[in-house]
């Protein structure tokens, strides 16, 4: 298995407290029927949540992230070239506007087009 898959996996298994609180709002089909997936590798970069269907990706910053700007603006630039929408939070927005921030990221869900076909896959036609 490769590095980021691997990376991706211990991060599933511990997560940051303020990951934890929102996984818990967005798991299992809470926010309009959208599913959710958490610490998704994509390319040589792992995305904290993301939505597949609606290509929507979103991104817990805590503190470090100040200091990581130029790495980050790199990462948004190659995934909104993969045809992915990045929102980004601050920890602090988490638990202070969690709210808030739910109802931004279902405005988004909701303004971003249905992809045809599902990039999940599906069920494929056999002859």
């Amino acid at each position: 298995m490769d590095q980021t898959r691997l990376r991706a996996r211990e991060l599933r298994r511990s997560p940051t407290h303020i990951e934890r609180l929102l996984w818990n709002r967005l798991r299992f089909w809470q926010i309009d029927g959208f599913k959710f997936r958490r610490q998704q590798p994509l390319g040589n970069y792992i995305a904290d949540f993301v939505c597949f269907e609606r290509r929507l990706i979103v991104e817990i910053d805590g503190g470090q992230h100040a200091a990581k700007k130029e790495y980050d603006a790199k990462r948004d630039s190659w995934l909104h070239d993969q045809g992915f929408i990045v929102l980004r939070f601050w920890n602090s927005d988490i638990v202070e506007n969690m709210e808030g921030v739910l109802q931004s990221i279902l405005d988004n869900l909701r303004s971003t087009p249905f992809l045809s076909p599902s990039p999940q896959g599906g069920r494929r036609r056999t002859k």
